[in-house]
């Protein structure tokens, strides 16, 4: 009789210590095991990857170039709400997630596999975010995740005995205490976490930085930038167009080496806990500097003020994970009418950190400067009008305020 068939999963591999690890343990498990790695921008010798997730046990390796649709289509849109979590966050790990799971869903549907695995551990954002795209996209999909099984972390408790797993199967990891901390990269940002930045009153130690230099480091004078955007998208620096990865990047490059981009923060994870999150966020920072400026100069103030409340909340539903889902959809019908006159030019000037622009123009502008003048604008705005307008907003107050007296609260 021949063998069954085995059960076929696709693991999101990053050729790191745990996924490496995770090959072999699902491999030895019984399982045959689809390798899947997302290039967003992150470095990494992608050459060697497949070699090497081969070698440590999968059947097959895929890597997808997903840098343009990322920031075409998680980043740009990000930027165009002006988001951030919890005021702070631009969600550079929280955009990469559900577009490295939707690639996968789609490798799973095409090898014909029940599984999706990830490293992900227990206590983190991602395994929420993977795992919830993975249901919106695949229903029938089942999720393994390693480091919430007992099994396996009876097995593997803890990074020592992970590199002694894969010395054991001769798997090549280039794992080390030298740097005390886990990073995750990609063309948006780099963030940083655990191990000594677990304790929130540890400064982060200078080489940890990587795109952004330290401001005593930077020697670069006063720099004039321009970014064009059009319907909220941007698509041109100093006036050269470029396509969406390729502005991104160069936008990286200007802001590393002025020291732009670095937040420090505590945060409050998905799973209910706080967490410290160290962020380097340079063309990411340079871009919502922008935006905001021109959206302001071409968007009414009634128009504005809503679109900056259901900003809160879509930051909220890229962080959480909830990607792919009904609301989300809403939000972006919302965002593309919002955006539809956010087109012009923003002038900035980039110094040791900061970002300080300069000046807007736009053939959609809402400024009249014969209404906004100081100066006398010749019957363009009645100033006399303005005194029915206040006493009409101060009725209510009013009101209340006789309400009071009669109560003797005033």
């Amino acid at each position: 009789m021949p063998a069954p068939k085995k059960e076929r999963v696709v693991l999101a591999y990053s050729g790191g210590l745990d996924t490496s690890v995770i090959v072999r343990y699902l491999e030895q498990k019984g399982y045959e095991v689809i390798c899947y790695c997302a290039n967003v921008g992150q470095k990494e010798k992608y050459k060697d990857l497949e070699k090497k997730a081969l070698n440590s046990g999968a059947v097959k390796c895929y890597i997808k170039d997903l840098r343009e649709e990322f920031v075409r289509d998680f980043v740009f849109p990000a930027i165009a709400w002006n988001a951030k979590y919890e005021g702070r966050y631009l969600l550079g790990t929280s955009l990469a997630r559900p577009i490295i799971a939707k690639a996968m869903v789609d490798i799973a549907k095409k090898e014909k596999a029940q599984y999706i695995a990830h490293g992900a551990t227990g206590k983190g954002n991602d395994q929420v975010r993977f795992e919830l795209t993975a249901y919106a996209l695949y229903p029938g999909v089942k999720i393994i995740a390693p480091w919430r099984d007992k099994e396996f972390r009876d097995l593997i408790p803890g990074r020592e005995q992970a590199i002694d797993y894969a010395n054991k199967w001769g798997i090549p990891v280039k794992a080390s205490k030298k740097d005390p901390w886990s990073s995750d990269d990609n063309l948006l940002h780099i963030s940083f976490e655990a191990g000594m930045l677990e304790d929130p009153g540890v400064r982060p130690l200078d080489r940890m930085w990587e795109k952004t230099l330290p401001l005593d480091q930077v020697t670069a004078k006063r720099q004039k930038i321009s970014v064009d955007f059009v319907q909220g998208v941007p698509v041109a620096v100093n006036g050269k167009k470029m396509k969406p990865a390729d502005l991104l990047d160069h936008l990286n490059t200007i802001g590393c080496k002025h020291g732009i981009g670095r937040i420090d923060m505590v945060e409050s994870r998905f799973v209910g806990m706080k967490s410290r999150g160290v962020y380097e966020t340079p063309g990411g920072t340079i871009l919502l500097s922008a935006h905001q400026d021109i959206e302001a100069l071409t968007v009414s103030r009634d128009l504005l003020h809503t679109k900056n409340q259901l900003a809160v909340r879509f930051a909220q539903m890229a962080y959480f994970g909830f990607w792919y889902c009904e609301e989300m959809e809403a939000l972006d019908a919302f965002l593309k009418q919002s955006q539809r006159h956010v087109t012009g030019r923003v002038n900035m000037e980039l110094y040791r950190g900061n970002v300080i622009v300069t000046g807007r123009t736009s053939e959609h502008s809402l400024y009249d400067a014969a209404i906004a003048s100081m100066e006398a604008d010749g019957g363009a705005y009645d100033q006399g009008d303005a005194t029915g307008f206040i006493r009409l907003q101060a009725l209510p107050l009013r009101v209340h305020a006789r309400r009071a007296a009669r109560l003797g609260q005033l």
